[in-house]
Formats: C-alpha cells, sequence, structure tokens
C-alpha cells in the first residue's frame, strides 16, 4: 500500500499544508475532547430529563455508557498504534473493512460533526438569550447572537491549535467548577433527606426508562473519539492520544454520575422527580440557589453560555482537520488542505465549514423556527446517529484489520473488546433509533426525513469509491495511508 500522497496533489507534501506538530499534550487533547462534550450543558440541559426518564438511578445510565465507551476505546487506541493516519474513523474503517468503506465514512464523519456542531448554534442562541433576559432583562433575537457566535468561533479556530487548546482549557475549568461548587452544597449539607446510594441499587438501575435514559447517555458522550484527530499536532502522539481518550471517556462517565446523584441528593429521592417534572430546564439553578446561593446560580447562567461556546470552537477545529485531512487524501479540493503561514491552522477549512454554519442558522432564522426545538435538536439528531453509527463500523473493523496484521497484541486488545464494543456499541444504535422521537419531539415522517441524510452519505461515499477506483486509481490506492 502507498505510504505518501497522490503524486497530483502536491500541496500535501508541501510547506504551507503542515499543521503545527508537537503543540498538544495529553492534558491539551482532552480539554478539546471533553470540551465538545459540554458537560454543563449536558448536565443542567438534558440530565433533567435522563432523571424524568430514568428516576433515581439515572446516574447509573452514565455509568454504563461510559463503561461501553471505554470497552470501545481499547481497541480504537490499539489500532492507532498501528495506523498512523489522521482520519480516526475513516482510516480505521478504510484499513479494517475496505477502501469503499472508509470512504463512505468519511463522508459520514463531516456529516455527523457539521451536524452536531451547527446545531448547536441553536442551544448558544437560546442560553445567550435566556442569561441576558435573566440576569439583565434584556431582550436580543436569536439568530444576531447564532451569527455573531459564528463569527467569533472562527477567529477561535483561525488562531493557532494551542491558542484554542488555552481558551478551552480556561472554559473547561471554569464550567466543571461549578458544578463542584454546586456539589460541595449539597453534601456539606446532607442533601435534602441525608444521602443515600439508592440511585445504585439494582430496582433502581433498571426500570421500564432504562432504555431512553441510555440513548441520552450515550449522546452525552459525543465527541470524545476525536483525540485521534489530533494525531498530527500531539507530543508523542503514541502515548498522548491513547492516554486522553482514556481520560476523556472516564471523566465524563463518572463526572457526570456523580453529578446527576449530587442532583438527587439535593431534591431526595421523592422530591427529585416532581422538581423535574414542574421545571426540568431550572433544575440545576434551583438546586445551586438552595444550597449555594444565587450568585452561583448566576455564574452557572454565564457558563453554560461558555460551556456551549467551547463545545462549538471544539467541534469546529475537529471538523477543520478532518477536512484538512480529505483534502490531503485528494477527496476534497487541495487549497483546504492548505494552513495559515503563522498560525499553520486549517484557516480555509475553517472558513467553509464557517460559512456553512452561517448559512443553515440563517435558513432556520429565515423560516421562522425555533432555535432550540428545530435548530438544535433537528440538526444534531443525524449528527448522534452518525457518530455512534461510525462507532460500530470502526469497532467492527478492528478485528478484521489484526486477523490480517502480524503483531504482538493480544487477543484481548484485538479481538474480545473489540467485538464485544461493536455488539454494545449496536445496541446504543439501537436504542437511540428506537428512541429518537424523544430527542426530536418530531413524529415519524419527520424524522426519518431528519434520519435519511446517514445512510444516504454513507452509500454516495461508497459509490464515489467505485468511481474513484475506476478513474483516479492513484488517489484510491493512496486513501487512509499511513502518515
Amino acid at each position: 500500500m502507498a505510504t505518501t500522497a497522490p503524486p497530483h496533489n502536491p500541496p500535501a507534501a508541501a510547506a504551507d499544508s503542515a499543521l503545527r506538530s508537537g503543540s498538544l499534550g495529553t492534558g491539551d487533547i482532552t480539554f478539546f475532547v471533553v470540551s465538545a462534550a459540554a458537560p454543563l450543558t449536558v448536565m443542567a440541559g438534558v440530565a433533567p430529563f435522563a432523571v424524568l426518564l430514568g428516576g433515581v438511578g439515572a446516574p447509573v445510565g452514565y455509568l454504563i455508557a461510559g463503561a461501553v465507551l471505554a470497552i470501545f476505546a481499547i481497541g480504537f487506541t490499539t489500532m492507532g498504534r498501528y495506523v498512523t493516519n489522521a482520519g480516526a474513523f475513516y482510516a480505521y474503517v478504510s484499513r479494517g473493512l475496505g477502501k469503499p468503506a472508509g470512504i463512505g465514512s468519511a463522508g459520514l464523519a463531516l456529516l455527523s460533526y457539521n451536524a452536531l456542531q451547527i446545531g448547536m448554534y441553536g442551544l448558544l442562541a437560546t442560553s445567550v438569550r435566556d442569561t441576558l433576559r435573566a440576569l439583565w432583562g434584556i431582550e436580543a433575537p436569536w439568530p444576531v447572537i447564532a451569527v455573531i457566535g459564528v463569527a467569533v468561533v472562527w477567529f477561535a479556530g483561525y488562531r493557532s491549535i494551542d491558542f484554542g487548546a488555552k481558551v478551552l482549557g480556561v472554559l473547561l475549568v471554569a464550567e466543571t467548577g461549578i458544578l463542584v461548587v454546586l456539589a460541595a452544597g449539597v453534601l456539606l449539607k446532607g442533601g435534602a433527606d441525608g444521602l443515600h446510594l439508592d440511585s445504585f441499587t439494582p430496582a433502581n438501575a433498571v426500570t421500564p426508562g432504562t432504555g431512553a435514559l441510555l440513548a441520552f447517555a450515550f449522546a452525552a458522550f459525543c465527541g470524545f473519539e476525536c483525540t485521534a484527530i489530533y494525531r498530527s499536532e500531539a507530543r508523542e502522539p503514541g502515548r498522548t492520544i491513547p492516554r486522553a481518550t482514556y481520560v476523556a471517556v472516564g471523566f465524563l462517565g463518572l463526572f457526570y454520575a456523580f453529578v446527576v446523584w449530587v442532583v438527587v441528593q439535593a431534591f431526595g429521592a421523592q422530591g427529585v422527580m416532581a422538581a423535574a417534572a414542574k421545571d426540568p430546564a431550572g433544575l440545576f439553578f434551583t438546586a445551586t440557589t438552595q444550597y449555594v446561593g444565587a450568585w452561583a446560580a448566576d455564574i452557572m447562567h454565564i457558563l453554560i453560555v461558555t460551556s456551549v461556546f467551547a463545545a462549538l470552537l471544539a467541534f469546529h477545529n475537529a471538523i477543520n482537520r478532518y477536512t484538512h485531512s480529505l483534502a490531503h487524501e485528494g477527496l476534497l479540493p487541495a487549497a483546504l488542505g492548505r494552513v495559515h503561514p503563522r498560525h499553520r491552522s486549517p484557516h480555509l477549512a475553517g472558513g467553509i465549514q464557517t460559512v456553512l454554519a452561517a448559512v443553515v442558522v440563517l435558513g432556520f432564522a429565515a423560516a421562522g423556527a425555533d432555535p432550540y426545538l428545530r435548530l438544535l435538536l433537528w440538526v444534531n439528531t443525524p449528527g448522534v446517529v452518525g457518530i455512534v453509527l461510525l462507532q460500530v463500523l470502526t469497532a467492527v473493523a478492528i478485528p478484521v484489520f489484526f486477523r490480517r496484521l502480524t503483531h504482538s497484541e493480544g487477543i484481548l486488545r484485538t479481538v474480545v473488546a473489540p467485538v464485544a464494543g461493536a455488539v454494545l456499541m449496536a445496541g446504543a444504535l439501537y436504542l437511540i433509533l428506537s428512541r429518537i422521537a424523544l430527542m426530536t419531539g418530531a413524529g415519524t415522517g419527520t424524522n426519518l426525513v431528519l434520519l435519511a441524510p446517514v445512510p444516504l452519505v454513507l452509500l454516495v461515499g461508497v459509490a464515489l469509491a467505485f468511481r474513484l477506483r475506476r478513474r483516479r486509481p492513484e488517489v484510491y490506492e493512496a486513501f487512509a495511508a499511513d502518515a
């Protein structure tokens, strides 16, 4: 297999196409992927619905999701030692299941990450609007907020990757910090009726609502797998990428479960269900006001805005690097593989992604759509489904890859964990699809339209692969080669 870029694609080897190598350590990459998950936003904005679905056993749902993804990560990080291409999902699928499946996965990854990122501008607009209204009584039109957000994210992504890592590091510490403050307040005051571990008993952990709870729990981890995308900019990628992956999934699983358990304690096993049903959007703010003070609730309002911004920037950077990588593969115009001469950022790819985001945001605004119920939920949905499908394909590809390779890895890492991960991730995909109406708030017809791009893009990518094999065999043969 060829290990260099196609000869017709000179920018792949040119000096103006190299990212800033050796810029990111384990902590930096962890900040990127954990920020993409937006812990504060997931907790304050989504966890109340998880409590309504899973009851006091909701914390277990996040532990289960984290454990499943940790199993997936075993094979994922092991394969990363042998596949050094920065394409992550599509490179792994290509090397295991063949180039047609890999090229289809490349298209699906671009669709999924763009859907996740662009939909979140609806959440940003809603968060800023609600914060301005709650704290200062200011009314602001959501499209203006969203467009300003698009511009600020573009600027932050335009700068160097280490600049982005510093920004995300500060924001992530702040958003997790306010949740730690809430937890300290609840624990020090003993909760509503003492501290209990009822959430973790079998009777509460497995209920009729567990399936729906797990659908929300898996969605809360989207983005943790982006660690491999930063291979070209990582210091000692063979060490930093696996470490960042395990740290990210471990932190998210344990932190989510702990914070949801704390909120259950804040209201009590009986009171939390009533409080979540009465005001799900205000559940965390009410708990923070009661156990810490109104000042902390005000800060939480502001930090939710920065949490969403951090997620937007993290996904923006990931998308730009996918685009940069695919330009080097010859699947996208070579110009998108160029980097800024000073910042070493893929600024042209970032510009294209920014324009796409602005067009979608303005389109929803022109249609008079609600930024949360339509822009966020509808656009995010194919992104979540696409990412989980990519995880399934990757998990299947791993044992196939190692079966054809002479290696010194044990059967646990190359067969047992990947096969278990594939089965478990397929189960997660089924749970999400079977409860899709809970995620979109839409009917069957609308949900079919929202989900249609996922298989369509995958199939179009496969068809493109066969066309490339006939008409541009040098591009086809070099696809997903190691760096």
